[in-house]
């Protein structure tokens, strides 16, 4: 039960993260979308940590922000296991 926990935990920091990254940018939800060709609705859930992505739409969504995929990670997230 703790993983799926851990999971949707993990799911929520980077959607906060990505959407400081944007807001940053100065990027809309659409403008964002439509540099990485992600539908604007899954990019909202993805922020909202209701989105599980595949690694093309990390890459997709770093080429859009202009940043290295690496930076879409750095946010605080504790997995310990117990």
């Amino acid at each position: 039960m703790k993983n799926q926990s851990d999971g949707q935990n993990f799911k929520t920091c980077f959607g906060k993260n990505l959407k400081r990254i944007r807001k940053s940018k100065n990027l809309s939800f659409r403008q964002l979308a439509t540099r990485c060709n992600i539908d604007y609705s899954d990019l909202s859930k993805i922020e909202k940590g209701k989105r599980n992505i595949q690694l093309s739409t990390l890459l997709e969504l770093s080429k859009g922000l202009d940043i290295h995929p690496k930076v879409l990670f750095e946010f605080e997230f504790d997995s310990t296991m117990e």
